[in-house]
């Protein structure tokens, strides 16, 4: 199968921050055609976790976020770490935010978060009877409430849209689609 590749002719770091990297490649297209400005914004992998505490309940954070001037609910995600596996980082995240850990861990699905201009993958598990075994380690930026919710609360947030992040719901969907949730 053609894939289509472009070539990358030359590339330019405009911003390497901790948080933000952004780069403006010129490349050309497999029929000769070549676009001098085509921008890519490089982000480390992202992981987050359907975690479900021993007695069913769904472990969901509601917290602000400043880029859509909101609070609304999520599940435990982060940043894996250099070096770090995706799976060692999905569990470090969960019990750093909210204290829970153990269970059964399975892979659900990897997402580019917006493949046209980002880098990064995203992957999603899915922990199965995770318990309390310690309190949050919470990062200094990081303000966020721990609720532990029934599933059928968790499918009336999605329905009234009241979740915003697409790499989060998404997960819940499809954990939802094949009955495991």
């Amino acid at each position: 199968m053609d894939e289509r590749k472009w070539k990358i002719l030359s590339s330019e770091y405009l911003i390497k921050r901790p948080w933000l990297t952004a780069r403006r490649d010129r490349v050309e297209l497999p029929d000769g055609r070549v676009n001098d400005e085509y921008y890519v914004l490089e982000y480390p992998t992202w992981i987050n976790v359907i975690a479900i505490t021993e007695d069913g309940k769904i472990i969901m954070e509601r917290q602000y976020r400043h880029a859509i001037g909101e609070t609304r609910f999520e599940i435990p995600a982060g940043v894996v770490e250099p070096g770090e596996e995706p799976l060692a980082a999905a569990k470090r995240e969960l019990m750093e935010e909210t204290g829970y850990e153990g269970g059964e861990w399975s892979l659900l699905m990897t997402m580019a978060p917006n493949a046209s201009s980002m880098n990064n993958l995203n992957y999603s598990y899915i922990a199965k009877g995770v318990r309390p075994t310690g309190t949050q380690h919470l990062d200094a930026t990081e303000d966020l409430e721990v609720i532990l919710m029934e599933k059928k609360d968790v499918i009336d947030l999605l329905q009234a849209g009241e979740l915003r992040q697409a790499l989060m719901i998404a997960p819940l969907y499809k954990a939802l689609y094949n009955g495991l949730l």
